[in-house]
């Protein structure tokens, strides 16, 4: 009895198949991006002579190797470094043309004259673990949202949000054109009243 003979296959249309597959998988795929911290470096200025800085208008922060927190050389829990920083940003020692009417702080001579002067020197080691060095950061910034936040609902109540939902509003590219110059010169106003001076110095090289 004769064989029967096995049939073809018809590989004729793969290509198309495999290509229409590959386009496929490349418009449904989603590639997740790691986002970093939001800074925005100042812009290039010529200057000749640095500003003078006083001490008292500088608060210093520093991580060691060992992911020790001292703040102005004291050991520090990092669960207290919101509330220090606060306390210097809105001190208001200043006298004459530094002074500073909204401050609420302590208004000790010793400390920053007001939040334009006051300057946060971040500085850490080389062998810093990322997480704290990122817990500090979110600390540090969150006591500049916490004031702002403070003076957006002091000076504009009826907006019923605070300053870091405003400014959540006003980046959302789906907030209308009117709504963003409503919020615009608001933000701006805020931020004037506590501008964000955080110095971070380049990392201690460990031996």
């Amino acid at each position: 009895m004769a064989k029967r003979a096995a049939p073809e296959v018809n590989a004729g249309s793969m290509a198309d198949i495999a290509f229409l597959l590959l386009i496929f998988f490349l418009v449904t795929t989603t590639i997740e991006t790691d986002s970093g911290l939001n800074r925005k470096l100042p812009p290039m200025e010529d200057q000749v002579d640095p500003p003078i800085i006083r001490e008292k208008n500088i608060f210093t922060v520093v991580v060691n190797k060992n992911n020790q927190l001292l703040v102005e050389e004291e050991l520090t829990d990092i669960a207290d470094l919101r509330e220090l920083a606060i306390q210097f940003l809105d001190n208001g020692g200043g006298v004459g043309e530094e002074a500073c009417d909204y401050c609420q702080g302590e208004k000790n001579p010793s400390s920053s004259d007001n939040p334009d002067k006051a300057i946060i020197s971040l500085k850490n080691d080389r062998e810093t673990s990322y997480k704290v060095y990122i817990s500090v950061q979110n600390e540090l910034v969150a006591a500049y949202n916490d004031l702002r936040n403070r003076e957006f609902q002091r000076l504009y109540p009826s907006a019923g949000i605070s300053y870091v939902e405003a400014q959540k509003r006003y980046d959302d590219p789906r907030t209308s054109m009117e709504v963003q110059e409503d919020l615009k010169p608001k933000l701006d106003r805020v931020k004037e009243m506590f501008p964000q001076k955080l110095s971070e110095a380049e990392p201690n090289k460990t031996n």
